[in-house]
């Protein structure tokens, strides 16, 4: 099955060496030094990619603007983010624009392959099988997750979600207030062949606790349950 990915790098020995080891590894690759390029290539094939890799720092459009007009495009593409930086302030910003995974360099080829292949398996399935059946709607205390808009209403207020944080969420709800670890919400949503850093599921709820909390520091909701993992509180 062909598996197409667009790389968007500036920096062109990083970019060469991601194209080479991706090309090795079976992909069709298409690749940019500018956002603005990224985002015409994307337009100009119509959309055709499984996964796009972006570098976070980019000269005119950054990264984190490309990723938002992407994921707008095509909720259903893998986006991964290249950066330098390890705050976790830079790792929030790209998941809570819609990024399903980061990548911190310097990283090898075998993990930056691994990465690809898992987060484009998981697009490759998404996109060919059916959904299963379940409610428009599942609704906890003041909270409801509308599964057509893919959203969260919270006292009739809108509450918008990126996919990943979604499936987080949905999954929680379907637990009924049961502990979930971290290692069943990783496989749950980004699949049981998902190579990178288990962490990303806490960035996650820390992003999810700021949009969905009065006090993030003091959550209600969604809550620690230590050893144990997360839960969801009505």
């Amino acid at each position: 099955m062909e598996k197409r990915v667009l790389v968007c790098e500036d920096e062109a020995a990083i970019r060469e060496f991601v194209v080479i080891n991706l090309k090795r590894n079976g992909f069709d690759v298409r690749e940019a030094e500018t956002g603005e390029a990224a985002l015409r290539i994307f337009m100009e094939e119509e959309g055709r990619f499984h996964v796009a890799l972006l570098d976070l720092m980019l000269p005119g459009i950054d990264g984190l603007t490309v990723c938002r007009e992407l994921r707008k495009a095509n909720d259903k593409l893998g986006i991964i983010m290249l950066t330098a930086r390890t705050q976790e302030t830079d790792k929030i910003a790209g998941l809570s624009e819609g990024a399903d995974d980061y990548v911190t360099k310097p990283f090898s080829p075998t993990e930056l392959v691994a990465r690809v292949t898992s987060l484009c398996r998981r697009v490759q399935l998404n996109g060919h099988l059916p959904e299963p059946k379940q409610a428009d709607q599942v609704t906890m205390g003041e909270f409801v997750l509308n599964h057509r808009r893919r959203c969260l209403e919270k006292s009739g207020k809108t509450i918008e979600l990126t996919q990943v944080e979604f499936q987080i969420l949905d999954f929680l709800f379907s637990q009924k207030g049961n502990p979930v670890s971290r290692e069943r919400i990783l496989k749950q949503v980004w699949g049981e062949a998902y190579v990178g850093d288990d962490k990303i599921v806490d960035v996650n709820i820390r992003r999810l606790r700021m949009k969905i909390e009065e006090d993030a520091g003091n959550p209600k909701h969604l809550m620690t349950v230590w050893g144990k993992g997360y839960k969801w509180q009505s």
